[in-house]
């Protein structure tokens, strides 16, 4: 089992920047690709990072790419996402996920374990 806690969420100014933590527990956590998801109100859950075992190798939604990082630490069994130059627009419910399989890191239906989610507002 798998225990996944975020934070580090809150209200922004367009422009501003937040910084999302997740902490995880449970299991060895350079097993898992973790990723981060995003569920905008009346929208479907949506993938917006991940990043691979080791950290090395990052995925990035088109909307993101350029404003946000994944990044992990690995002894700190931690993962970040750095969002930067925020907009209206990435107001939403985070989610952190860990895939045990490595599938397609794309897809939220591959991650095995999920958090509650940190709320991150945007006000223009």
């Amino acid at each position: 089992q798998v225990q996944l806690v975020e934070s580090g969420g809150g209200l922004v100014q367009a422009g501003g920047s937040l910084r999302l933590s997740c902490a995880a527990s449970g299991r060895t956590f350079s097993s898992y690709v973790m990723g981060w998801f995003r569920q905008a109100p009346g929208k479907e859950r949506e993938f917006v990072a991940a990043i691979g075992r080791i950290g090395i190798t990052p995925y990035y939604a088109d909307s993101v790419k350029g404003r946000f990082t994944i990044s992990r630490d690995n002894a700190k069994n931690m993962v970040y996402l750095q969002m930067n130059s925020l907009k209206p627009e990435d107001t939403a419910v985070y989610y952190c996920a860990a895939d045990l399989s490595s599938g397609n890191p794309y897809v939220q239906y591959e991650y095995d374990y999920w958090g509650q989610g940190t709320q991150v507002t945007v006000s223009s």
